[in-house]
């Protein structure tokens, strides 16, 4: 049953374009899997999602002629278990492809599966070679990402910074934790979480169901990666400030900026979501955080404000978060091109809400400069009240969190 569910996630993937993670929460309730036949479906489907390129690019060695779009899944499937999972033998996964592919009606394509698979087998310490090294298209095939986004890449960190990124965007990221230090210190939280504690924060262990923890129930720490925790560092908050989370879901630089004051003062986290909302709500009720206060709606509405700090945390492409929604490399490029238009039209509202001396700090979980530099070049541009005092980008190969951009902008006088 996981090979089974694994196989209807990609064919609703690829159906639907819908979000990977709702897709495999959903049929894992539907198709009634324990927490073992869960975790090995959401490995198979993720781990195509990472590599599906590379296991084309296999299959279409040995496969000839078109494929009907499950029989390729199913190929796929077969090819990450061989090239990927030490812990599956051979045999057990061009077995279990074959048996997929007859249990779902296709037996006259049985045949090509097991022909396929058991080659690719055979030649797993051989395998033929991409074609282009040195080449983007190279890199989008060996990682399997779109050829745009690695032509992008390689223009803004040449070859070897742009193969860095795609492969750790193919490896399992750490879970980073932040602690709530109006109940428990960082030292000690490390100490009963058995966390490793480095420069960019506390590592969790093993992830695991981090909402069934006690620590996390008693609202002893918050899931944040330290790239985005950088905002509220950069906002430099003291108790008793003011401090606006534009788009506050779900709601992390709102906790931060809370606990950053030691949750004397006051934190408006705003959001379009009511549903989000929500959750920030349960989250800052979990932790004790009383200074935070909830409100509903479009970062667009907001009309002026008193605020010592603003963060505008917009959506963006999320292309530096890929190592955790796989999915978001094969978003339509058109689309994405759209974002900073809209984000520089919501950050134009957003600032409004910055008092004079106030803080505007503009960020994205994205490393397109389109998206970053670009729009806050714009921003300043056309808004002579404001001065750049501090921009970054963070890399995963080189920093060692997410892909992320971070500026921050002070209001200077009242024109």
């Amino acid at each position: 049953m996981p090979r089974r569910t694994a196989l209807e996630a990609l064919e609703r993937f690829r159906r639907d374009s819908a979000w990977s993670r709702q897709v495999m929460d959903s049929l894992a309730e539907k198709n009634s899997l324990d927490r073992r036949d869960t975790a090995l479906a959401s490995r198979l489907f993720y781990g195509v999602l990472q590599n599906m390129a590379l296991c084309d690019f296999y299959i279409d060695h040995w496969a000839r002629g078109r494929l009907e779009p499950k029989v390729r899944d199913i190929l796929r499937l077969g090819v990450y278990q061989l090239l990927f999972m030490d812990r599956i033998p051979p045999r057990a996964a061009v077995g279990a492809s074959v048996d997929l592919c007859r249990a779902l009606g296709y037996d006259r394509a049985s045949g090509l599966v097991n022909a396929v698979l058991r080659r690719i087998a055979g030649a797993r310490d051989d395998l033929p070679p991409i074609p282009g090294q040195g080449t983007a298209q190279y890199l989008s095939t060996r990682y399997s990402h779109p050829l745009w986004l690695t032509e992008e890449l390689m223009a803004l960190r040449g070859y070897e910074g742009a193969e860095a990124v795609l492969r750790c965007d193919n490896e399992e990221p750490p879970v980073y934790i932040q602690p709530n230090t109006c109940r428990v210190s960082a030292g000690d939280l490390a100490a009963r979480l058995g966390a490793e504690r480095t420069e960019n924060g506390l590592i969790l262990p093993r992830a695991g169901d981090i909402a069934g923890m006690d620590a996390f129930q008693k609202g002893l720490f918050y899931v944040q990666d330290p790239a985005a925790h950088q905002v509220v560092e950069a906002a430099e908050l003291a108790p008793g400030m003011r401090v606006l989370d534009a788009c506050a879901a779900p709601g992390g630089k709102s906790f931060g900026a809370a606990i950053a004051m030691g949750d004397d003062g006051a934190v408006t986290a705003r959001d379009i979501l009511a549903k989000k909302l929500a959750l920030v709500a349960e989250g800052a009720g979990r932790m004790g955080l009383k200074s935070i206060a909830c409100q509903a709606g479009d970062a667009r509405d907001i009309a002026g404000g008193d605020y010592d700090a603003v963060f505008a945390d917009l959506p963006c492409s999320g292309l530096g978060v890929i190592r955790k929604k796989p999915d978001i490399r094969y978003r339509d490029k058109r689309e994405l091109d759209s974002l900073p238009a809209l984000q520089l039209e919501l950050l134009e509202a957003i600032s409004t809400a910055v008092r004079p001396g106030g803080r505007l700090i503009y960020s994205t979980c994205t490393w397109r400069t389109g998206e970053n530099q670009d729009v806050t070049r714009a921003f300043l541009g056309a808004h002579s009240q404001f001065t750049k005092t501090m921009e970054r980008t963070f890399w995963p190969d080189l920093d060692g969190t997410d892909g992320f951009y971070l500026c921050r902008m002070e209001r200077t006088n009242q024109i």
